[in-house]
């Protein structure tokens, strides 16, 4: 017997389904009023006028195009809301098997993990981190690429988040973590090191805690939601689980574009790293200013 939430999760698949279909559909139609539009700008080229005819004729075309793509957008926003639901039903089975010490060959406990297959599923995570797609004139949240969390914001069990931790020498340093838990009374997290799951669990106060991006900003329409060029980042490096300071080099020019930033690093002459990509997932801002 299928336990509740896989029958949520396969009812959910087939209304997705279902609206796909109707966004095709729906997009079908809509491609004949724009062939409409297409020739009658053609016959207006050809005849050289713009007659009070063409005039209302292309009014009318418009108007519908308009109500077409109103109506196409509606079905892939509520499409855009049944992928996130499944996604939160998911990550609910995996924090409630992790708890419970069972895992499943697609999730294995990390301390069992190769490298390889961690490196693999941080970047599917930062693939598959959904874009935020504003209503006309709607401001991007928080959250949302380089706009932090509100001040009172809290994240949740199963987050990602930078943490920042002692290391075995004594040096600070930020990490990749998974939040556990946090407590109200204290105000200070649980998190494990996501290099080290079930073996290194830290408890740090709210200041040593960055939540990561849950959206992903599209540069096209909401270029102030990125970081921008030269300014100072965490960011994570690639194939490691750790955050270091770096400069913006390059912001992404399109929505599955990466960050290019140039890493602090004391043996190249002018102080950086040349440019390296990294995903919107793992850049977030920096809390201290000065270089080190």
């Amino acid at each position: 017997m299928a336990i509740p939430s896989d029958t949520k999760i396969a009812e959910l698949l087939t209304e997705l389904h279902q609206l796909i279909k109707q966004t095709q559909e729906e997009r079908s139609r809509s491609e004949h009023n724009l062939l409409n539009i297409q020739k009658t700008h053609e016959r207006m080229q050809t005849e050289n006028k713009t007659s009070p005819y063409y005039r209302t004729k292309l009014r009318g075309l418009y108007t519908t195009a308009k109500a077409d793509a109103e109506a196409e957008c509606s079905i892939l926003r509520h499409a855009l809301d049944k992928i996130a639901e499944i996604k939160s039903l998911l990550e609910e089975r995996r924090i409630a098997a992790k708890m419970a010490g069972v895992y499943s060959d697609s999730d294995p406990p990390r301390k069992t993990m190769r490298r390889g297959v961690l490196m693999t599923l941080l970047q599917q995570s930062a693939m598959t981190l959904p874009l935020w797609i504003g209503k006309p004139g709607e401001s991007p949240p928080p959250l949302c690429g380089a706009i932090p969390a509100s001040s009172d914001y809290v994240a949740k069990q199963g987050d990602k988040v930078a943490a920042r931790v002692k290391a075995v020498d004594g040096d600070e340093q930020w990490i990749l973590a998974e939040v556990v838990s946090y407590n109200h009374s204290t105000n200070k997290y649980e998190v494990d090191d996501i290099d080290e799951e079930g073996k290194e669990r830290h408890t740090l106060s709210r200041r040593r805690i960055i939540p990561l991006p849950q959206w992903k900003a599209n540069p096209e329409t909401d270029p102030e939601a990125l970081f921008s060029k030269d300014q100072l980042v965490l960011a994570l490096y690639p194939q490691t689980t750790c955050f270091y300071r770096a400069l913006i080099h390059t912001p992404p020019h399109r929505p599955q574009d990466d960050y290019s930033v140039l890493f602090e690093d004391t043996s190249y002459a002018d102080g950086y790293s040349p440019p390296l990509n990294v995903a919107q997932r793992y850049v977030v801002a920096c809390k201290e200013n000065k270089k080190k």
